[in-house]
């Protein structure tokens, strides 16, 4: 917060009658963001606001002045001072709070060295007042780059609060703006009406913005792909090009949106110069550097983990053999009994979610080691602990999809673990049932106990003393007990930290993951992401405004690392799908049959179902006389009800019913098969291309005004 009046339009310099990008009037039509004149409802609230700080400090009271917290807390706080802020120290019953409120002189410099720089020179910041969201960046940036001296060691503000100097700290919500965002966003009312996403950015900054703009517009595309998932089952090719759209088209939205917020050509490096001047003129620049040992090591140690992440895998195969033979023996339910695999695999579902809650706590204290290890940055650690969840909700998967059923063997000639239990068949109707009831459950299990937990009420203090409301409101500034009450407020709030976001996008990435990758056998998986993703913004929105301390504003013009990762899982997805349609469905063999081996195939009458005798064709023979096949079943599967016995059983294979090898038709369906994913992935991958180069990843209106401001700044300096 800040004594200053910055409720200032970011925009403030548009010209009149300026006009907006045609990809923010389609957002706003089609009710993604709400619809504003540029400038969002925070210019229509009152222009004063008896506000106090732009950051705070919280420690644990004490009165003993020889304790080394004491000392250090005063040598912090001094160091402060040091920097030219202004530090006021408010007491409560067992806390000390220091209100820090930077002078207008730091804001002058940050403004001089923007106007200087090659790439942020155009920034809103030069446009009347400094906004309150750059304000709290800055002396965010300033207090975790200040030090002091312990032991010959700098210890940095994260060091004292690890070591219980410091409790917390944070900047403080706007209560006018924080009541104009629940009222219009931060509610479950809300959840049919656009976002207001300009009051978003001007409260929470750039890349909070850029990810509420992203889920909206992916939950409004998952609106389409929902309906199609429900009419049909097999829409592959149609959903491919609509996530390649879904990319380009948020290229766009995202170009409008930083050319709007003035923020099209923002550096991160040359802000953070920047910053490093405003903290400390004498600073000097950061050396890069690089060793092969350290990455090599890196390299060793990530592919141990994802080798360790694909034997959890294994383990659930092991899990589902076992209990797929011990339900079988499960006489009191004959239901159980009768389904023993498909109950098996709902079990093993269920695991392998167990397995992903524990394995994102593990994932992420390695990720966050090996990036301490290769001295790398939030964009090393996003891959690191995308690839890491990849594996670990996907491996199991992969296995379902493109191995399970196949490397069995045959009766006389089964594939057992330990000499003792056979590998899992498929279900009756398929490999694809058990790949769309593990993805149904564990998508399900992961959409509902995640939100249930996520959203949490917090009861408050309220034993602090009150003041005549009227009074306190009337003057330029809060009395003590009043900024007591504040302060305690925002302090009760759950905390929040540089991955409070990033534990959002990465959610909602892996979430896009499902609904891309194994589309083809899970076609209701849009449709399920559609509806949490209605919960999930808002559900968000009310953390954040209500529940969760006030993130620090960060500036950003993309979303960064994660542009990289969707395009990747666009890859995968067609790679997947185009394998699930091509190797685990039937969609081959029916195709091979209906023109090569059925009635159609050798007759030209059009009264044939050419897909009569299918499942026959599908199915091989097993002569029970064989001791080798005898051995594979019990007792009692040898004999039919009325008491006759077995002599011979059928399973789905393509092998000859003498030696069990496999047969002709087996080799030529194998042969297509592959010949259909090659070609189905250079169709789909050439579309994607295209849709890539027709759809420009910046509208023409951004271009043209980006040039006339250009133009219109050196004309002004000229001047």
């Amino acid at each position: 917060m800040s004594t200053l009046h910055l409720d200032v339009p970011s925009n403030q310099g548009r010209k009149l009658g300026h006009k907006r990008a045609g990809s923010i009037e389609l957002l706003e039509v089609i009710g993604v963001v709400k619809k504003d004149n540029g400038s969002g409802s925070f210019s229509l609230l009152p222009v004063h606001s008896p506000q106090s700080f732009d950051y705070v400090l919280v420690a644990q009271k004490t009165d003993d002045d020889g304790q080394e917290s004491f000392r250090k807390q005063r040598d912090f706080i001094n160091a402060l001072k040091d920097k030219q802020l202004t530090i006021q120290k408010i007491t409560d019953e067992d806390k000390v709070f220091y209100g820090i409120t930077a002078p207008k002189e730091i804001f002058e410099t940050y403004r001089y060295l923007l106007k200087v720089s090659d790439a942020c020179n155009w920034s809103c910041e030069q446009q009347g007042n400094i906004p309150q969201s750059t304000r709290i960046r800055i002396v965010d940036f300033i207090v975790d780059h200040t030090s002091i001296e312990s032991d010959g060691e700098p210890e940095y503000l994260s060091d004292l609060i690890q070591g219980n100097i410091f409790e917390a700290q944070f900047c403080l919500h706007e209560k006018q703006e924080q009541k104009e965002l629940s009222n219009s966003w931060a509610r479950w009312t809300a959840c049919l009406n656009g976002q207001p996403i300009t009051d978003v950015r001007d409260y929470f900054g750039e890349k909070v913005a850029l990810y509420f703009l992203w889920l909206g517009w992916y939950t409004f595309l998952l609106i389409p792909a929902a309906v199609l998932g429900v009419i049909v089952f097999l829409y592959g090719l149609a959903f491919f090009k609509t996530t390649t759209v879904f990319l380009e088209f948020w290229k766009r939205h995202r170009a409008s949106y930083v050319s709007e917020w003035k923020v099209f050509d923002w550096c991160e490096e040359e802000e953070e110069l920047i910053l490093e001047i405003v903290n400390n003129p004498n600073c000097e620049s950061k050396k890069h550097s690089h060793s092969y040992l350290r990455s090599t090591l890196v390299m060793v140690l990530v592919t141990f983990m994802l080798l360790l992440i694909i034997g959890l895998a294994h383990a659930l195969v092991v899990f589902r053999v076992i209990a797929s033979e011990q339900l079988a023996k499960f006489k009191s339910w004959s239901f159980i009994s009768d389904n023993s695999n498909t109950v098996a695999f709902m079990l093993g579902a269920v695991l392998h979610y167990l397995t992903i809650i524990i394995m994102t706590k593990v994932n992420r204290k390695v990720a966050l080691k090996l990036c301490e290890l290769g001295k790398t940055i939030e964009r090393s650690f996003t891959v690191k602990m995308f690839v890491f969840q990849f594996f670990t909700l996907f491996s199991s998967l992969i296995y379902t999809a493109f191995f399970l059923g196949r490397i069995n063997g045959h009766p006389g000639g089964y594939v057992k673990l330990a000499g003792k239990w056979r590998l899992e068949e498929c279900h009756p109707s398929g490999c694809l049932t058990d790949l769309f009831i593990q993805m149904a459950v564990i998508l399900f299990l992961k959409q509902t106990i995640n939100n249930v937990f996520e959203l949490q009420s917090r009861k408050l203090r309220q034993n602090v003393r009150q003041c005549s409301k009227k009074n306190c409101m009337e003057s330029t500034e809060l009395c003590d007990n009043c900024k007591v009450k504040d302060l305690l407020r925002n302090f009760e709030l759950d905390s929040v930290d540089q991955f409070s976001l990033f534990d959002e996008f990465l959610e909602m990435v892996l979430q896009f993951s499902f609904t891309t990758i194994f589309v083809a056998a899970f076609p209701l998986a849009p449709l399920l992401a559609l509806l949490n993703n209605i919960i999930e913004i808002r559900l968000d929105a009310i953390k954040m405004v209500s529940l969760e301390r006030r993130l620090i504003p960060k500036k950003t013009n993309d979303i960064g690392i994660w542009t990289d990762v969707l395009e990747t899982i666009g890859v995968l997805a067609v790679i997947a799908n185009g394998l699930v349609i091509g190797i685990s469905s039937d969609f081959i063999p029916r195709l091979v049959y209906r023109y090569r081996y059925g009635p159609c195939a050798i007759s030209s009458t059009t009264e044939i179902d050419c897909m009569s005798g299918y499942i026959q064709n599908t199915l091989s023979i097993a002569n029970i006389s064989d001791e080798n096949i005898k051995n594979d079943f019990l007792p009692e599967q040898l004999n039919i009800y009325n008491g006759t016995n077995v002599t011979s059983c059928s399973y789905r294979d393509y092998r000859s019913n003498e030696d069990y090898t496999l047969t002709n038709q087996f080799w030529v369906i194998q042969a297509i098969r592959f010949a259909f994913v090659v070609l189905f992935e250079h169709v789909v991958v050439l579309c994607k291309f295209i849709a890539g180069w027709f759809v420009p990843g910046s509208p023409l209106e951004v271009k043209n005004t980006r040039l006339q401001d250009k133009l219109d700044r050196l004309k002004e300096e000229l001047k």
